[in-house]
């Protein structure tokens, strides 16, 4: 990491953000574009910036600084988390917190942080709001069923929860709709390429382009296992605990589970699925562990098939994905 001057960790709240210098220490500047302003002139030439992907507070800095010919790394909360927990820290404050992720870029190496298009963005931006969408949904559909259990005490409450359904059903629509459009203009031949995959749909085609910003963001497949959350866990230690496999919490949610529901049709269609998902039933395994590393197939085909540009063959992705 002694290729650059300094590194700065920065930590990022809603109105300032907390930044500490490898040489320099401890300094605080305004969220908005005159703090950005203010931060680049106190930045040596040759300097590493890096900062956690915090939502929507890290992306506003993490573009600005890029298009300044600022190297920028935006790195995975867990990965900080991690690391503090590791030092075994006592002290959690916004300076101490940036101060971790400068000690953390000191011994690791950091990705590089690309700057979004504007689709890209707005597709980002689409997804997230999509999966809130998604989440009111769910929501009202408990609602819904609760009132159903009580008999309906209340026919205009139900009616209400009813129209708020359909509503965010059409809103959810539209999303897809949309993002299906923008994808399509910049990635038509990656989203092609992903549907000749059996068991991967339109849909799961769509969002792994989006959230993997084009399979851009990552080097490995098993990278894009761990941010996705499709590896399994097993909790096993010494001769007394012996838990079931589950899929890690940590990653996309939408996508795991739009992935595990792929992997009931990757069994019966996809030849590599279907022996991964045989050998480990066969072994006495349980069918949901089958499906977690059907999932974690399928997510492999799909790095496998995007990196090469080439299309689904069975004996090619068999090699590449393993």
């Amino acid at each position: 990491m002694n290729k650059y001057k300094e590194i700065f960790g920065v930590d990022i709240s809603k109105d300032v953000f907390d930044v500490y210098g490898s040489k320099s220490g401890h300094n605080q500047f305004k969220n908005d574009v005159s703090g950005f302003k203010f931060f680049l002139k106190r930045l040596p030439k040759n300097s590493l910036v890096i900062m956690e992907a915090t939502g929507y507070y890290h992306y506003r800095l993490a573009q600005f600084l890029y298009k300044q010919s600022v190297i920028v790394s935006v790195v995975n909360p867990l990965s900080i988390k991690r690391f503090i927990q590791m030092k075994l820290a006592k002290v959690k404050t916004d300076k101490s917190d940036a101060k971790a992720i400068c000690d953390y870029g000191k011994i690791n190496e950091v990705p590089l942080y690309n700057a979004l298009t504007e689709v890209q963005s707005e597709c980002l931006q689409l997804f997230r709001w999509l999966d809130s969408l998604i989440k009111k949904r769910t929501a009202t559909k408990n609602k819904i069923h609760g009132e159903e259990v009580l008999g309906i005490p209340s026919k205009w409450v139900y009616r209400s929860l009813i129209r708020v359904k359909k509503h965010l059903e059409r809103e959810i629509k539209g999303i897809e709709e949309k993002l299906l459009t923008l994808v399509k203009q910049e990635q038509q031949v990656q989203l092609t390429l992903l549907t000749s995959i059996p068991g991967i749909g339109l849909k799961t085609a769509l969002f792994l382009i989006v959230v993997t910003d084009g399979f851009k963001k990552f080097e490995t497949a098993s990278q894009l296992c761990s941010y996705i959350g499709i590896t399994p866990t097993i909790r096993e230690s010494g001769s007394s605990v012996r838990g079931r496999a589950r899929i890690s919490k940590v990653g996309n949610r939408k996508l795991r589970n739009l992935l595990f529901l792929c992997s009931f049709t990757a069994c019966k269609h996809n030849k590599g699925c279907r022996e991964i998902y045989e050998r480990i039933v066969n072994k006495g395994k349980s069918k949901k562990l089958a499906l977690i590393a059907v999932s974690n197939k399928l997510l492999k085909q799909s790095f496998a098939i995007a990196k090469s540009g080439l299309a689904y063959d069975e004996t090619y992705v068999s090699v590449l994905s393993k």
